[in-house]
């Protein structure tokens, strides 16, 4: 059961090769993450008594904003087909102080964990779950008679009142044929019009305020749940299409055919064997004790972080969750602090660090250019929704690049991020006008760009409210 819930055995280069259509550089990183990947795998290869004593290789990445650290991440999860959870470090912070509780990162990634594991449960069953509903529509559309009906069915033609109610007796109702015709019908789309009434769930359950503390967490309570219970289930009738009925009723087999115990269970398996974790901003809650003290708001932090990273067990809704073996990514920029001023506990955790590269005017025009979801190739898709065909000259494409890099040096540098707001300055007039320029094909060219972006540049206050 581990290995149905396990990636897909790529090796390190496959895994670097999948990285490289989405990211641009940042080789170092790529590695660590693609064998911090392949050790998964290769832990589930060897005896059991020694699996358990196999610990990931936590890693930490260090580089400036927008350089590619949470899209390293988070590609990688989706190559494993692992439970994926984004944190911020500074969100956290002892309890009986403002923030969460640290533990409920781990509910989090579980919540998420189930719904994976449910959706892969639901496509499973999905054929089932349509021919049970069609049936039920079937009913719907061709109701059998009532019990009163029954009575009246049986006694008719006779005056022997054991003979009315003998249920021996065939009842008329819709016959085969008729019933087909109507699938058919159903099927080719003819009766999504239509109208009719189904009996649907009524969810009574009143609103309810609590004011509290970050410490409430800890008791893991589902208020909804647990006042679910009190309040019996009512089901109240309502007017529907055939086609909305279709979908209500395909939803609500799907819930009853999902074992949800089963779903439960593997959604834990997956967080514990691999679970991906990405800590942000972690250099934000670095740094030297204070000399009146600890410094709660960091080092706190870092000390509740501590038990969860070294392996815990964790009180979920879904049950009792180890993290020993989920893989913790934490990143940060670390201009002011550095990895030395963790706490060494928690430095001892993230063994393995690696560098990410600042990037410049190349890695800009590979950025807009190369990958499976370039920038470029976004806004070419946006404006052809509205008729319009873009084409960027290798010339325009430079100017954006070099415009990002002189922007970033001047003010914050922000990474690859700055294209999202050049870009979005650049094609603001064509897609204002877009509807109307249906039909035409736009080239963007150099002049364009200069044209476009010169002012912001020339004009340093602007820029630094605009870009």
């Amino acid at each position: 059961m581990i290995e149905d819930l396990m990636q897909r055995e790529l090796t390190p280069k496959e895994i670097v090769a999948e990285l490289d259509k989405y990211i641009i550089g940042q080789d170092e990183a790529k590695k660590a993450v693609a064998v911090a990947l392949r050790n998964r795998w290769r832990r589930q290869q060897i005896p059991e008594e020694l699996r358990d004593e196999i610990a990931p290789k936590n890693i930490i990445m260090i580089g400036p904003t927008g350089v590619g650290k949470t899209e390293i991440a988070r590609r990688l999860a989706r190559l494993a087909h692992a439970p994926f959870l984004k944190v911020e470090a500074t969100k956290y912070t002892e309890v009986g102080y403002v923030g969460r509780d640290v533990e409920s990162m781990i509910r989090d990634l579980t919540d998420l964990a189930v719904n994976m594991v449910k959706k892969e449960e639901s496509e499973k069953v999905k054929n089932k779950a349509k021919e049970r509903a069609e049936e039920r529509l079937l009913d719907l559309l061709l109701p059998s008679p009532s019990r009163k009906e029954r009575r009246e069915i049986r006694g008719t033609g006779t005056n022997n009142a054991k003979v009315a109610h003998d249920q021996s007796i065939p009842l008329p109702g819709p016959s085969e044929s008729t019933r087909e015709k109507f699938r058919k019908m159903l099927r080719e789309g003819k009766l999504d019009n239509r109208i009719i009434e189904i009996e649907v769930e009524e969810k009574n359950i009143p609103m309810v305020e609590i004011f509290s503390g970050a410490g409430v967490e800890e008791m893991d309570i589902n208020i909804k749940d647990m006042l679910g219970s009190f309040f019996p289930k009512r089901s109240k009738r309502q007017k529907v299409t055939v086609k909305e009925a279709r979908e209500i009723l395909t939803l609500d087999e799907t819930q009853k055919l999902i074992d949800m115990d089963k779903v439960t269970e593997m959604a834990r398996m997956k967080v514990e064997q691999s679970g991906i974790v990405f800590i942000d901003e972690l250099d934000k809650v670095a740094g030297k004790p204070s000399e009146h003290g600890p410094d709660v708001s960091r080092e706190g932090v870092q000390r509740d972080i501590l038990p969860i990273v070294e392996g815990t067990t964790v009180n979920t809704k879904y049950g009792m969750v180890k993290t020993d073996h989920i893989l913790f990514i934490a990143a940060g920029a670390f201009h002011i602090s550095k990895p030395s001023d963790l706490i060494p506990e928690l430095q001892g955790r993230f063994p393995i660090r690696v560098e990410l590269s600042s990037l410049g005017r190349e890695e800009f025009i590979r950025i807009l250019k190369e990958p499976q979801n370039a920038l470029i190739k976004q806004y070419i898709a946006l404006m052809a929704t509205e008729g319009v065909t873009i084409h960027f000259e290798d010339e325009a494409v430079e100017e954006i690049a070099e415009t990002a890099v002189l922007i970033n040096d001047r003010m914050e540098n922000i990474g690859a991020r700055r294209l999202h707001t050049i870009m979005e300055k650049l094609l603001e007039e064509i897609s204002f006008n877009a509807p109307d320029l249906k039909g035409q094909k736009i080239t963007i060219t150099r002049d364009y760009v200069k044209e476009r972006l010169s002012h912001f540049i020339k004009d340093e206050d602007l820029s630094r409210y605009i870009l």
